[in-house]
């Protein structure tokens, strides 16, 4: 545990302003709504149990996926993409402004080499093909949103960071300066430019990368700028919040939600696409890109199964579903790009 990639536990300074939070009680960060990670019904030690003993068909491809390698650093500055890398790593550029979110280019959501790894294909992108970055956005600790391999390899790329208070103790054990890293409680935000901003909101999740749980905060996050808004749930459950942020900003152009790695007995902290659905309706987001899925197996559905239920539960929405290629430019202006149905025929 005193490894490098475990990160570090806050302390000193750190851990006294997070004290100071109203989210952070008895010794750990806490959700909005408090209630159990298990669903009733369900029991830690029987999901363990039926992990060891069944198997699950289809729950990673054995085809390689398909994936275009866009060049990111001749993109005109002009043009509002996103493009995405698999799992909830992606490329935002907006009005100039260069972000990068959940990056993982290390082939693997694990602190050891025999843990998860990436699907033959989805990994195609590394750290050098990053082009400067001016903010890098944290949605919370866990391995397959942070890497220390490629946060490590791209911190002489990165202006800022912007994570969760906690999060920064991390950074800070990774060779960043304190000038580079940017804590955020819920509701507090990053004034990018006098009319372009990145706010820090909530979700419901949890932390942690050791024995030591929710001592670095979990973040949504939307993004204000000219003409275009943005919503990144991070990864979460289902709750009232996603009217709460509606209200609280009202025209979301684009929703990128966690689509994937979902089970019945944990929804309380990941939502099942139909509530993935649900929710993007009350957000009242035009766009919906769907992530957290196509690259690591960590739940027991087909790997497949989060763009085909997502795909079908969309019909008739109010909003337009995209679904890129790995790698492909999602063009955020672009109200008549088409997607194709690309994880069909994949075995």
């Amino acid at each position: 545990m005193r490894k490098p990639q475990f990160g570090a536990l806050p302390e000193g300074e750190r851990l006294e302003l997070i004290k100071k939070s109203l989210h952070y009680k008895e010794g750990k960060f806490r959700n909005l709504e408090e209630k159990p990670t298990i669903t009733q019904g369900y029991s830690m030690l029987g999901e363990i149990w039926i992990s060891l003993t069944k198997e699950f068909p289809d729950t990673e491809p054995n085809d390689v996926l398909p994936s275009i390698k866009t060049d990111l650093k001749a993109i005109p500055a002009n043009e509002n993409v996103i493009v995405w890398f698999g799992h909830s790593s992606f490329f935002l550029q907006l009005n100039g402004v260069k972000i990068l979110v959940d990056p993982i280019f290390s082939g693997k959501a694990s602190p050891l080499p025999w843990g998860v790894t990436a699907y033959k294909g989805s990994d195609i992108y590394t750290a050098d093909d990053m082009p400067e970055i001016d903010y890098m956005l944290l949605s919370h600790d866990h391995y397959d949103h942070l890497d220390y391999e490629t946060v490590t390899a791209l911190q002489r790329k990165v202006k800022h960071v912007v994570c969760g208070l906690g999060a920064g103790a991390h950074y800070e054990r990774w060779g960043y300066t304190k000038q580079q890293i940017m804590e955020k409680d819920w509701g507090e935000k990053v004034q990018v430019k006098p009319d372009f901003a990145i706010f820090a909101e909530s979700t419901h999740h949890d932390g942690g990368r050791g024995f030591k749980s929710s001592q670095a905060l979990w973040l949504s996050f939307f993004i204000q700028s000219p003409g275009m808004n943005i919503y990144y749930s991070g990864d979460g459950g289902y709750s009232d919040r996603f009217k709460q942020i509606a209200a609280k900003y009202p025209a979301i152009d684009w929703a990128i939600m966690e689509c994937g790695q979902y089970n019945k007995a944990w929804q309380s902290v990941h939502e099942l696409p139909e509530e993935v659905a649900l929710a993007t309706t009350e957000l009242k987001a035009k766009n919906m890109l769907p992530v957290h899925h196509s690259k690591f197996t960590l739940a027991r559905h087909p790997w497949n199964e989060p763009l085909e239920r997502i795909s079908v539960l969309s019909q008739g929405k109010n909003y337009r579903l995209a679904t890129p290629v790995i790698g492909e430019k999602v063009k955020l202006n672009d109200n008549a790009q088409q997607f194709r149905p690309w994880w069909k025929n994949i075995k």
